[in-house]
C-alpha cells in the first residue's frame, strides 16, 4: 500500500485522467460531504462485497475516509483481496477540507 496526500490526489483528479476514488466512509458521513468518490463503506469491503470494483484489480484504486485510518484498514484488506496498486489518501476527508475548503 501507498499513501498520497491530499495535495497529491487533488493533483490526479485535476489531471484528467480517470481516477478509481473509493470513499469507506458510511452513507451519513457521504451525504454530509463527499468529493466525488465512489462510496463503499469498509462494512462492505471486510464482507467481501467488492463486485463492482473486481475488474479493477490491476488498476490504481485510491481510498479515503474521515481521518485516513478506515482506508488503511480497507487498502490492506483489498491487497489481500489481490489488488495490486492500491492508495491510501493520508488525513482523510478532514486534511481535504483543511487544505482546500476553508
Amino acid at each position: 500500500m501507498k499513501n498520497i496526500t491530499v495535495e497529491e490526489l487533488k493533483e490526479k483528479m485535476d489531471s484528467g485522467n480517470k481516477v478509481h476514488l473509493i470513499d469507506v466512509r458510511e452513507p451519513q458521513e457521504y451525504a454530509e460531504h463527499n468529493i466525488g468518490a465512489q462510496l463503499i463503506p469498509l462494512g462492505k469491503i471486510q464482507s467481501m462485497q467488492i463486485d463492482e470494483i473486481e475488474n479493477l484489480k490491476e488498476e490504481e484504486i485510491i481510498l479515503h475516509c474521515r481521518s485516513g485510518v478506515r482506508s488503511v484498514t480497507a487498502a490492506l484488506f483489498l491487497e489481500m483481496q489481490g489488488f495490486k496498486n492500491v492508495i491510501n489518501v493520508t488525513g482523510g476527508i478532514q486534511a481535504w477540507k483543511e487544505k482546500f475548503e476553508k
